[in-house]
């Protein structure tokens, strides 16, 4: 039995570059298919993460994700849509990766393990114990990551993690930790695979059940998301003829004069 981390261990399939495409495409989609069960069984340590999420943020805090490489990349993509999606304040969350924005393009070599700059990090955006810091990481091991929440604990800042191994580093130092476990890697050791989509689907998750509850979805549309296309124009204006029964040109009127769908719903007289 090996003792490797389960996101380290052996491919289930061998000699990958015998496969033919079709074969290839079909192995990493069977795998892919396995992630969403993974992530269903991790749904009450989500929840627990979540509440605190909610308790903070109704409170006037902020949502910290930290990560390094693909971790790192997908809360900042995370982090990145609420805004747009939801209205609400580029500050509200925030996502850091190590080696700092060069990294969302390029990996910074060995920035993930430094044992001191992710709490340097947070600092520069005066993380307090009004916030909420979530640490991503794969592996559970990352030392960026590990001890940026170490830090968060002892100054009383509240921390949750997302990872894909069970009793990681990571998962032990968090207080509301979160452990998909997805098994090995098609290609093995790349977690930017059925991990990174484990993370990915948790991430949505969170921060869509977050806002719903923060009151920043009425029925099931995204009335306060930010009109910064045609597209999003268009969808507000068909939102506010659904909402109001009225024509796509009055709508377009409203739209345009309360700059919201939601306060063009709100006003409407």
């Amino acid at each position: 039995m090996s003792d490797k981390k389960t996101t380290e261990q052996d491919s289930n399939y061998n000699h990958l570059e015998r496969m033919s495409l079709s074969e290839l495409l079909t192995n990493i989609n069977k795998e892919d298919k396995t992630v969403a069960f993974a992530v269903e069984k991790a749904i009450p340590q989500i929840k627990s993460l979540t509440e605190n999420i909610i308790e903070k943020l109704n409170k006037g805090g902020r949502l910290f994700y930290i990560g390094a490489g693909t971790s790192g990349r997908l809360g900042i993509l995370d982090a990145s849509e609420c805004p747009p999606t939801f209205g609400v304040s580029h500050e509200l969350v925030k996502g850091l990766i190590a080696g700092g924005d060069v990294a969302i393009r390029k990996a910074v070599e060995f920035a993930e393990d430094s044992t001191t700059q992710g709490w340097k990090d947070l600092l520069e955006h005066n993380i307090s114990s009004n916030d909420i810091v979530v640490g991503i990481a794969a592996s559970g091991t990352t030392p960026y990551v590990i001890s940026a929440i170490e830090m968060c604990n002892k100054n009383n800042i509240t921390t949750g993690c997302i990872t894909c191994n069970t009793n990681a580093p990571l998962s032990q130092t968090a207080v509301f930790p979160i452990e998909i476990v997805v098994g090995p890697e098609f290609v093995t050791g790349s977690s930017r695979m059925k991990a990174g989509t484990a993370q990915k689907m948790v991430l949505n998750i969170i921060s869509t059940a977050t806002m719903i509850t923060l009151g920043k979805v009425k029925d099931n549309k995204m009335v306060d998301m930010q009109l910064s296309n045609h597209k999003l124009v268009t969808r507000g204006i068909n939102m506010i003829c659904e909402e109001l029964s009225i024509s796509s040109s009055e709508a377009a009127k409203l739209l345009e004069k309360h700059g919201s769908v939601r306060k063009a719903i709100e006003n409407y007289k």
